[in-house]
């Protein structure tokens, strides 16, 4: 499927990408997702409010509700690692994009992608160290997480957040959550965050706004 671009806004698109290549965007206040790997219970009821608003078809998933299960009987463990676009500092999805459909937003951190600049070529979806792009095979473009963006706009948290039955996912300055210093139900008093659990990709490849409460057997 051929898909007419507009001349103009392309142009536009990749100074935006060229200038955001070499000097990425330092947004006023980045924002990003904690999540409690021990007390969630894998209902994927924040999967579920994610496609629901997106309108997804049967494939791709912008969050996606990991199990984690391993050990011998009587040693058995089992926990949940809950991950979608993790709007890094420095996103390897936005330089590979060859039309400038995806950039960082200046106010908040996120990293969007314009549908309408999108080809398809999967570039971004093949960067991406954690798979956040997602490509949709009914539209022929790649998509993910925006972090509900209109939300945020409007003052309102993702609907994976308030999707959380658990209250074990949130959004919050990811400065402040990784000092422990955001109020968050995610976090208990006496819990701990950290940046990188077992079989993630090295966060220093991107520096992803995401950090964890983590399973004893999840620790790096």
């Amino acid at each position: 499927m051929t898909r007419k671009l507009d001349k103009q806004q392309v142009t536009e698109a990749l100074q935006r990408k060229v200038a955001q290549t070499y000097e990425p965007v330092k947004p006023a206040k980045q924002l990003g997702f904690v999540h409690h790997n021990v007390d969630c219970i894998g209902c994927r009821a924040c999967e579920i409010a994610c496609k629901d608003k997106n309108g997804l078809p049967p494939g791709p998933r912008f969050r996606r509700v990991m199990y984690i299960e391993g050990g011998q009987y009587p040693e058995v463990y089992a926990y949940k690692v809950n991950m979608s676009c993790n709007h890094c500092a420095e996103p390897a999805c936005l330089p590979t994009c060859p039309t400038g459909a995806i950039w960082k937003r200046q106010s908040d951190g996120i990293v969007d992608i314009d549908s309408t600049l999108c080809i398809g070529c999967r570039r971004c979806e093949a960067a991406c160290p954690y798979g956040a792009p997602q490509w949709n095979p009914q539209a022929q473009i790649v998509q993910k997480c925006n972090m509900c963006v209109d939300e945020i706009d409007a003052g309102r948290k993702p609907y994976c957040v308030m999707a959380c039955m658990m209250r074990v996912l949130d959004i919050g300055p990811i400065d402040e959550l990784r000092a422990g210093k955001y109020a968050t139900t995610a976090v208990g008093t006496a819990d701990k965050v950290v940046r990188q659990v077992k079989n993630m990709a090295n966060p220093d490849l991107t520096n992803p706004s995401i950090v964890f409460v983590p399973h004893s057997k999840g620790k790096v």
